[in-house]
């Protein structure tokens, strides 16, 4: 059942880090009911529901929080919860009557989570964004590219899911940590802002030192360097390298074939282009599969460029389980991995369809360890 079986959570849904909160603890065990609209809100990219993989491990019910009685049946619920998440624009929770003053009212010991994208107060935070506008704001945004390109949109990792929904999951841990002591619940306050600008803790300390610049493309670790960067094979297909280390930089050389004595120096910035020319005509040479053969078991940072159809049958990956096949879908199994309290495989989005709602709700009241394990 995973180390989070005994923790009950309701989830006001939402898109995006919400959902990807809520599917994380639900993944580690923890029992999780969603509480859907009435009707759909139209947000977000829709997507059949068997592929809808944030929504998975756990059941939804639909309410009319517009309608008052539906506001105390969900606060009734509020009673029996560990954690509550919520994604709503500041100040719709209160105006439905469950924000956190109600619903600590009711539950004292209540993690009361909100995920936003620009936090619950400043001037942005009343508009509408998505996970490229907050990222561009704390300027994440602006440092991801090649030199001479403009900004390059990294999906929507960074902000709604790294910045945002991981924050979230660590956030309510930790406010559920304090409770043990304290005995009282709490808000957390995540915003996809604040997130991502924690995220780039390590980059702002680079910038601080003198030691990158502005200039997209142009340092180590942006595609600046050319033994930290993607390289064309033969086959049109790629492979890459992160090779920092001196020691590092000398297999990859080695594996390379290419003689130290005639290449510019690893740190000399001058010689970089003369350098990445050299690496890549060699790499040209071989197919992407070539390559990965002549790099096995090797410490020079390598890994070939997979697809996301190519990665579940990389033998690494198959090996550590890191995908499954849940009811023929291909989906990441859950993470990290725990030596005691293993979680069990997920549960399809469907796995739910056909009990009634009010047996739903009965179950996520009983007894938090084995509401949905029978399903």
């Amino acid at each position: 059942m995973g180390p989070l079986k005994n923790l009950k959570v309701l989830e006001i849904g939402s898109i995006g880090p919400g959902p990807m909160c809520a599917m994380l603890l639900a993944d580690l065990g923890a029992s999780v009911l969603r509480i859907d609209r009435q009707e759909p809100s139209g947000l977000g990219v829709q997507r059949p529901r068997k592929y809808d993989l944030l929504l998975r491990n756990r059941p939804s019910v639909r309410m009319n929080l517009k309608d008052a009685a539906e506001q105390q049946r969900l606060l009734d619920l509020v009673e029996r919860a560990d954690v509550l998440i919520e994604g709503f624009r500041p100040g719709v929770a209160e105006r439905l009557g469950v924000g956190p003053d109600a619903c600590l009212e009711r539950n004292p010991r209540l993690v009361y989570g909100r995920m936003t994208g620009w936090g619950q107060e400043g001037p942005r935070s009343h508009v509408a964004g998505h996970d490229l506008n907050y990222i561009a704001l704390t300027g994440a945004l602006h440092a991801i590219g090649r030199k001479g390109q403009p900004p390059s949109v990294p999906l929507n990792l960074v902000g709604d899911i790294g910045g945002g929904a991981l924050y979230l999951a660590f956030g309510i841990m930790a406010a559920l940590h304090e409770s043990r002591f304290s005995g009282k619940g709490q808000v957390v306050d995540a915003a996809i802002v604040d997130g991502v600008a924690s995220l780039m803790t390590q980059v702002q300390g680079t910038l601080g030192a003198g030691m990158m610049n502005h200039e997209r493309g142009s340092n180590i670790t942006d595609s600046g360097a050319p033994f930290y960067d993607v390289y064309e094979c033969a086959d049109g297909r790629y492979v890459s390298f992160g090779a920092i280390e001196p020691k590092f930089f000398a297999q990859m050389l080695d594996r390379l074939a290419l003689d130290p004595a005639s290449l510019p120096d690893q740190w000399d910035r001058g010689g970089w282009p003369e350098l990445r020319a050299k690496i890549a005509e060699r790499v040209k040479t071989r197919s992407r599969d070539e390559w990965t053969a002549v790099f096995a078991d090797s410490d020079a940072c390598f890994a070939p460029v997979l697809t996301l159809s190519e990665a579940p049958d990389d033998p690494h990956l198959k090996a550590r389980g890191t995908f499954v096949d849940i009811e023929g879908v291909i989906q990441p199994a859950p993470a990290p991995r725990f030596s005691r309290t293993a979680p069990d495989l997920p549960k399809p989005v469907d796995a739910w369809d056909g009990i009634p709602e009010d047996q739903l709700v009965e179950r996520w009241c009983g007894d938090a360890e084995t509401a949905f394990a029978k399903v």
